[in-house]
């Protein structure tokens, strides 16, 4: 189809649109029209075989199989796509009878499309209450007779051209409504782009012919990452086979990805529907090709019980081995999901997943976040990190990124992680009316040029270096390291001291009587006195308390030297019974020691100068390796890509401040006036 004639078509189908103002909301209109050009392209699909399913539906048995009606229904339909519908009713037919019967008719004719398709319009578009409102509003059979005057047939128009339309369709609709635009709307750009790096990193499938690739969504929302991704590839590659799978757990969104994959002639029963996390629908496939968008900052805590037991009774052989985040941020469950996904072959796959920076760098060594990044660094998984501008979205003004995983790097890649600065203005353009939150977007040309900073992996003295830093693997890991100094105490025993002892809630606790007494007898006997060694004055204060006939227990004593004891650098060290140093709770520090460092070289140089008292815990051990020190790994994005911005000169300062003054001068005489 010319593209004059694919804008007049998808202009006729958005004129149709008009005849629902002042019955329906305006962000009411896609869920009308949608269905009625999924109807309208499966109506043409199958007309031309409509008397052979007929013809199949009557000579069927009536003990027949399910499975083997639908069978035989399907291949008297002859298509590519299980769908047949056994009503007589066709669009045709329908246009001359009678208005009035309209409604009960496309009931009719919904209710005989094969069961799969069949709930698509009754459960997930809902088509069933929309048909009545259109009835009751008197604009049915205006929108019903303006489909039938285009002809969306496969052989007038593909199934990569259909799909073009519902996008653009839906893209419009989305607009139109503030309500949904970012709720399940990836932008176009950023799919293609993480399109292209998928690509890049896959010469059989950017340049073979008749090459298969599956290409799979975990989050597929209105279906936007598997269509759009599979136009791209196609771009790219024309003779690529494209096999597209998904799962959503919102049912309007599943509605559409599954209308998107019959319109584009793709098996709708490939998208399924439930929670990802939960209950996988996919479970015993594995993908070439994934993309995610995940929901960013969205908790778990519904799916916390299902999740938790995967992860302790599976382990590494289930999906969330590795670690579990906080509950208020799912990403990186999705990041695990999607690594069980990876086939185990020579030809591996790669997944491009859109996520914001906190699974960059949320949470310190040994929680469930750097244990993620632990394991997919220590297996090598992430390929590149690519930072993007801001205000790319239509809900979120935030920066994101794409991690892009793969499990057969090339040679060149092998225990390498690139990271691309593609934020700054070089790689974005701004837009001429914003979307939402979407400001800005992606231009071609700027995603070629990424795409071609990752293919070329520049480092370096290379002329793109500005934008690509390559690091390998364990640059990101470090051991955290307890640093322990000695606690030092001084007892000066005055009265406000002794005063506040009594406010201890295990002092608080003992017999009034023996409360008074103790604190009278530290007062009388202690008063006034000064030490700088904890092991005298605790002699001191049990001869104290003996003289008096005063028992307390060892939390009490305890409780007394918190009370009374004042931190000081010149007093004696605090020993236990078996005359080694105490720590300090309030001096105890964390030193993160890179990984390819020697921990007790490092302390020796940066600690021990500075701190002659100190010593290392070496009881503060990593639980997955038995080494001293906690293993951790974070990635710090833009303190690879700092650039210094030299400060202002003092005489712009100045002037600037000069003007501001006169500025307020002048506004206050305006008031004394």
């Amino acid at each position: 189809m010319q593209s004059t004639e694919f804008k007049s078509l998808t202009s006729f189908i958005w004129s149709v649109a008009d005849l629902l103002r002042g019955s329906f909301k305006q962000s009411e209109y896609g869920q009308v029209i949608m269905p009625f050009v999924v109807m309208r392209r499966l109506d043409c699909l199958l007309e031309g075989t409509k008397e052979a399913v007929l013809d199949a539906y009557q000579s069927l048995p009536d003990d027949a199989d399910e499975n083997f009606k639908a069978w035989r229904l399907q291949k008297a339909a002859d298509t590519d796509i299980k769908v047949y519908n056994t009503s007589r009713n066709t669009f045709a037919r329908l246009h001359n009878q009678s208005p009035k019967q309209l409604r009960d008719n496309l009931i009719d004719y919904i209710g005989h499309f094969s069961p799969a398709v069949s709930r698509v319009f009754t459960d997930n578009y809902n088509m069933i209450e929309i048909l009545r409102r259109l009835e009751e509003t008197e604009t049915l059979w205006p929108v019903f007779k303006a489909f039938c005057k285009i002809d969306l047939h496969p052989k007038r128009i593909d199934n990569l051209t259909m799909g073009y339309l519902f996008e653009e369709l839906l893209r419009k609709f989305s607009e139109m409504s503030n309500e949904t635009a970012g709720e399940h709307f990836t932008p176009r750009e950023i799919i293609r782009l993480c399109m292209a790096l998928l690509m890049a990193g896959d010469e059989q499938a950017s340049s073979g012919a008749r090459v298969i690739r599956s290409l799979y969504d975990p989050t597929c929302g209105g279906g936007g990452g598997l269509s759009v991704g599979s136009q791209a590839l196609h771009e790219i590659n024309p003779s690529l086979i494209i096999q597209p799978y998904g799962q959503e757990m919102n049912p309007a969104s599943y509605g559409i990805c599954q209308s998107d994959m019959l319109i584009r002639g793709e098996d709708p029963e490939n998208i399924a529907l439930g929670n990802t996390l939960t209950n996988d629908k996919h479970q015993d496939k594995t993908f070439h090709f994934m993309f995610a968008n995940p929901p960013y900052g969205v908790d778990w805590k519904r799916s916390k019980a299902e999740i938790e037991a995967e992860h302790k009774t599976q382990g590494c052989d289930g999906r969330f081995g590795a670690g579990l985040p906080r509950t208020s941020d799912g990403q990186l469950l999705f990041v695990q999901h999607m690594v069980s996904k990876f086939r185990d072959d020579a030809q591996g796959s790669r997944a491009a997943i859109v996520m914001n920076g906190s699974p960059l760098f949320t949470g310190g060594a040994g929680s469930g976040e750097s244990e993620i990044r632990r394991w997919l660094l220590e297996n090598d998984l992430i390929d590149a990190i690519i930072a993007l501008p801001t205000d790319l979205f239509y809900n979120t003004s935030i920066q994101t990124f794409i991690y892009l995983l793969a499990n057969r790097k090339p040679e060149a890649r092998k225990g390498k992680v690139q990271l691309i600065d593609a934020s700054g203005e070089r790689f974005w353009a701004k837009m001429r009316k914003n979307l939402g939150s979407k400001g800005r977007e992606v231009p071609a040309s700027a995603i070629a040029e990424i795409a071609n900073i990752y293919r070329t992996l520049p480092d370096g003295d290379h002329e793109l270096a500005e934008f690509s830093k390559v690091f390998d693997t364990n640059f990101f890991g470090y051991r955290e390291i307890r640093v322990e100094r000695p606690l030092r105490l001084r007892f000066n025993i005055t009265d406000d001291l002794v005063r506040g002892l009594s406010d201890e809630k295990t002092i608080q606790k003992l017999d009034r009587d023996l409360r008074e007494g103790l604190t009278a007898t530290i007062l009388t006997k202690l008063g006034g006195q000064e030490w700088t060694d904890r092991a005298p004055f605790m002699k001191a204060l049990d001869k104290a308390l003996k003289d008096a006939g005063i028992k307390v227990g060892a939390s009490a004593k305890k409780a007394i030297v918190f009370a009374l004891g004042e931190r000081d650098d010149s007093a004696a060290i605090c020993r236990d019974k078996d005359g080694n140093p105490e720590a300090d709770p309030a001096l105890r520090d964390h030193e993160l020691v890179p990984l390819d460092l020697e921990w007790p070289d490092y302390i020796a140089r940066e600690v021990t100068p500075f701190a002659p008292d100190a010593w290392v815990d070496e009881g503060y051990r990593d639980a997955a390796s038995g080494e001293v020190g906690r293993i951790g790994y974070e990635i710090n994005f833009n303190r690879y890509f700092y650039r210094y911005t030299p400060p202002r000169p003092l005489q712009q300062v100045g002037l600037e401040i000069s003007s501001l003054e006169a500025e307020i001068a002048a506004l206050l005489r305006e008031v004394i006036r």
